[in-house]
């Protein structure tokens, strides 16, 4: 279960980490403002603690609330994955559902950060979406031996925030992957099975 998407989010979760981080002095900046110029600070405080880290990566956790999650809106990521189930949905599987998804990113995320390797990050021009607070932030992370992978993060405006809501790799969409095997757990044992199967999983991660 969840092995192309664990792929698909493991390279998301490196690759996303190298791009942002927690910097409220930059509020009110561009999507282009936070992923470029937060990118520096994330690349800093993993070269910094790289000894640190290798040496107890259970701390790799911390690192992750610190510097990635709060540029995630989990709710709103959990609403596109489900599509037509959040709506049938009660509230409190809506709720269960969106601390496990967070849960299965932030393993997934912490597990990449420790491969981190100094992967270089061309910034390109956003684009925005006229009258509705989305823009697109595109990059490129350069790689040994092969061309770079394009990557484009979708935000859109909170008060004086930015919050991603998805991410595609050479096009492939982290949402639209995550939808694709959630919806075919739920056609075959319903939503209530889901959760618990990725509860399980996340307590299982936690106890290694």
């Amino acid at each position: 279960m969840f092995r192309d998407v664990r792929s698909c989010a493991g390279l998301c979760g490196l690759l996303l980490i190298l791009a942002l981080g927690a910097s409220p002095a930059r509020a009110g900046g561009s999507a282009l403002d936070l992923v470029r110029d937060t990118s520096i600070e994330v690349q800093k405080v993993l070269q910094q603690r790289h000894v640190e880290l290798e040496k107890k990566p259970g701390l790799i956790y911390g690192v992750v609330e610190e510097y990635l999650l709060p540029h995630f809106d989990f709710e709103r990521m959990s609403q596109l994955v489900l599509g037509k189930n959040w709506r049938t949905a009660t509230p409190a599987e809506r709720q269960q559902f969106v601390e496990e998804f967070r849960l299965l990113l932030v393993r997934t995320y912490a597990t990449a950060m420790l491969k981190y390797s100094d992967q270089k990050i061309n910034f390109l021009p956003g684009r925005g979406k006229a009258g509705d607070g989305e823009e697109v932030v595109q990059t490129e992370v350069e790689q040994d031996g092969g061309p770079p992978i394009p990557i484009d993060y979708s935000l859109y405006r909170m008060g004086d925030a930015w919050k991603v809501f998805d991410v595609k790799i050479d096009n492939v969409s982290l949402v639209v992957n995550y939808r694709g095997t959630f919806a075919s757990e739920i056609r075959g044992g319903g939503l209530a099975a889901l959760i618990q199967k990725l509860r399980a999983r996340n307590q299982q991660a936690a106890n290694e």
